[in-house]
């Protein structure tokens, strides 16, 4: 259904020659010696930007990675299975087989689409689909991973957004998706931490991947009156987000927060970042939406 709109050790004694050998379990005969043992991740849109630098580091570290999206991981070195957030139970069944198979350690929730486009004449299927990817594909993430999770005392991580924490122009829906997904984290770490399962949300701000080029931008003919604001905003958050963060400095920020006994359920990645949140929280609303105006080049 569509949703609208990743040692054996051998005892040692008196074996001859004759003695056949003991038999390895398929497990080791499935994977290399040095593969063995390794927590297992998924990754939820691994297969570029964050997501894909996270299941890089995570794959050198101490973990065996899966990378669930619609793409798959390009190269070798993490297995993909194809997975579309928006597709109700896809992210469930395939989370399911890998956990059954290997166990569950960690989740990592990074899939995500962006929009531009003025609230007045925004498409519902466009939102929908947005919401569908953003927030409601973490969910059916969380609710197939949990039972796994909570055997290993396992983390999931939702990667947000700074754009949760303060108002962007022109990407409004994006916004509210991260904000929903900053409280889905801190409702799911209440909800799991009884269980030895933590759940965080780590904000990046601007970051420079494709995920720029690959925004939903309306055009004229969609944006009627507000074209030349909506040129402008979404201009300043691709030079914003081309300037900003590396993906694999993010990725950093993700594999420390998966090693922390005691993360925070809500945090931002880098110290810019780290400041900048605290200075939202503090200053008043007034002000903050008047420099993000500025910001944004907007009136």
């Amino acid at each position: 259904m569509k949703r609208e709109i990743g040692e054996k050790t051998e005892e040692k004694g008196d074996v001859s020659a004759a003695e056949p050998r003991t038999e390895r379990s398929a497990a080791e005969h499935k994977e290399p010696a040095e593969r063995r043992g390794r927590k297992t991740a998924i990754v939820v849109g691994g297969s570029s930007g964050i997501g894909k630098e996270t299941a890089l580091k995570l794959h050198a570290g101490s973990y065996r990675v899966f990378n669930l999206s619609r793409t798959p991981f390009a190269g070798d070195r993490i297995e993909s299975r194809t997975a579309d957030a928006a597709q109700e139970g896809e992210l469930g069944r395939e989370i399911t087989a890998i956990a059954e198979e290997y166990g569950l350690d960690l989740l990592v929730y990074s899939a995500g689409f962006s929009m531009a486009a003025p609230l007045e004449h925004a498409k519902s299927g466009d939102y929908r689909y947005l919401f569908e990817v953003n927030y409601f594909g973490a969910i059916e993430a969380i609710q197939a991973a949990a039972p796994y999770l909570k055997k290993r005392e396992g983390r999931i991580i939702l990667v947000g957004s700074m754009g949760g924490e303060v108002p962007i122009p022109f990407d409004g829906f994006y916004s509210s998706s991260k904000a929903a997904l900053c409280m889905l984290a801190r409702e799911a770490d209440m909800e799991l931490r009884p269980c030895g399962v933590r759940v965080s949300a780590l904000l990046p701000g601007g970051t420079s991947t494709d995920f720029t080029y690959s925004r939903r931008v309306y055009g004229a003919d969609e944006s009627k009156g507000y074209v030349s604001s909506v040129k402008k905003a979404s201009a300043a958050l691709a030079n914003m987000e081309q300037g900003g963060m590396t993906p694999s400095l993010v990725a950093d920020c993700v594999v420390k927060l998966a090693a922390k006994r005691n993360p925070p359920t809500v945090s931002a990645a880098g110290g810019k970042n780290s400041f900048l949140r605290y200075a939202g929280r503090v200053l008043p609303e007034r002000f903050t939406d008047w420099l993000v105006r500025k910001k944004f080049n907007q009136k």
